[in-house]
């Protein structure tokens, strides 16, 4: 997309893993640079190691969003950018379908 089609557009990048932080912060500056009002990342895997959670606090991103598939909320601490969300719940759910032969799917309808 030409950086003057990003101008006041609200950005979404989607991940499936964020180690150190450092690509998605890029990403997200770029867009910013580009004119993007703002930008929000949803990511599978949260492993954020080393200086990751410092890394986003002081990034250009709005929030970073992470799942709970990695047990390492506690380096999250106090972090204002960062919220995770729990996905056992939904993984529980589909087990029990899968197991009773019911539909998965009608899961995400």
């Amino acid at each position: 997309m030409p950086a003057a089609e990003l101008e006041g557009r609200f950005c979404i990048l989607v991940d499936d893993i964020v180690d150190a932080a450092g690509t998605l912060c890029n990403a997200a500056a770029a867009l910013c640079e580009a004119g993007a009002a703002g930008v929000v990342a949803y990511v599978t895997h949260g492993v954020l190691s080393g200086g990751a959670v410092a890394r986003v606090e002081g990034s250009a991103l709005t929030e970073l969003v992470i799942t709970d598939s990695i047990g390492n909320h506690e380096s999250i601490g106090a972090s204002g950018k960062i919220r995770h969300l729990p996905i056992a719940p939904l993984l529980g759910e589909a087990i029990k379908r899968i197991a009773d032969e019911t539909s998965v799917s009608s899961l995400f309808d």
